[in-house]
């Protein structure tokens, strides 16, 4: 599993990079590597809000169907339409495959450092 150290993590598996005052969203390597082969993303829309803790939308897997939940709470500013019509990007690479990008960013004390979160999926594989 690859844990990179510049980013933030969640509990549900979601990382946040910031670019300055945006965070930027998208799904760890322990959670693509979790679903399978993904085969759908259920994508918000720019302005909606996002609360941490909270799903703003879903991926579907051979597998399964799993939220996408919030690592923070803001407003969305761009959403990554490309996953559209090309989901399993997340396969490929889920470091360079964001989601959205949130501003007006609150609630980031859940966030986990790249150790904390490596840990974390220890506990869970």
């Amino acid at each position: 599993m690859n844990y990179p150290a510049e980013l933030k993590y969640s509990k549900s598996h979601e990382w946040v990079k910031m670019e300055g005052d945006v965070a930027v969203i998208g799904i760890t390597d322990f959670a693509q590597d979790a679903l399978g082969d993904v085969v759908f993303v259920n994508l918000p829309s720019v302005g909606d809000s996002v609360t941490a803790g909270a799903a703003f939308g879903d991926v579907e897997s051979v597998k399964a169907v799993s939220d996408l939940v919030s690592p923070v709470s803001g407003e969305i500013v761009e959403v990554n339409e490309a996953l559209a019509d090309a989901p399993e990007v997340f396969n490929s690479d889920p470091y360079g495959s964001w989601i959205i990008k949130v501003s007006g960013i609150t609630d980031t004390e859940e966030l986990l450092d790249a150790a904390a979160y490596e840990a974390f999926c220890a506990e869970e594989a």
